[in-house]
């Protein structure tokens, strides 16, 4: 049994990301954590309601029950303005959960998405799991997220690219499933936040190593 935090610096991100994998290792008998690092109405009151942000909270609590996910944190840090706050004080909630969980994987977005929020998410979480001071977490990885990863700028340092391919087959079905309980969040064709969308990259990653459906993720760090 492996103790796994997905980090998402939104809510329906880490579905995207790792929808397939929590579904996989919460059924294999690990435990899957999540956490949603940001509140949308404490960061841009003008653009997301205090009903709005409990809604779709309350889509994402069904969505990791779907998954199998053991349970899941929000941490209250302003969207979309994460650069407003001092790095570590978001290192240090990552850090609390690291020790009193005892994570051993952590899975972060990618650090080359367009949204600046998870840039930020990525370099704290990567400071929470640094390898010092008897820190539990021996496998770091970074997840793409439909409609961030992709459009950010094609320069190398920011490119995402996979060297680690996990085969959801038999899983895809639940992603999807959880992605529906995202209301508002789900688009039609061909917006990358699209049901089909999601298939289709499943099936392309898959298709790269010569399985049916499968996620990529970058590895950034691995102790064995």
């Amino acid at each position: 049994m492996r103790k796994i935090l997905i980090v998402a610096p939104h809510c329906d991100d880490e579905i995207l990301g790792c929808g397939g994998i929590m579904s996989k290792f919460a059924q294999n008998g690990d435990e899957v954590y999540v956490a949603i690092v940001t509140n949308g109405h404490l960061g841009a009151p003008e653009l997301f309601s205090a009903e709005g942000t409990k809604k779709v909270r309350s889509e994402a609590l069904q969505a990791h029950q779907i998954l199998g996910v053991k349970e899941t944190f929000f941490l209250d840090f302003p969207a979309p303005r994460l650069d407003s706050i001092p790095a570590y004080q978001l290192s240090l909630a990552f850090s609390k959960i690291v020790k009193e969980k005892a994570i051993e994987v952590m899975y972060l977005p990618h650090r080359g998405d367009i949204h600046k929020d998870h840039r930020i998410t990525y370099e704290a979480a990567l400071v929470a799991a640094r390898p010092i001071n008897n820190c539990t977490v021996k496998k770091v990885l970074a997840y793409e997220t439909l409609s961030e990863t992709e459009w950010a700028p094609p320069f190398g340092d920011d490119a995402f690219i996979p060297t680690v391919f996990e085969s959801i087959e038999g899983h895809l079905d639940k992603k999807i499933e959880a992605f529906k309980c995202f209301s508002t969040q789900i688009k039609e064709f061909p917006h990358p936040r699209s049901l089909k969308t999601i298939e289709i990259l499943s099936n392309y990653r898959g298709a790269t190593v010569g399985m049916r459906e499968a996620e990529a993720f970058m590895l950034i760090r691995e102790i064995i």
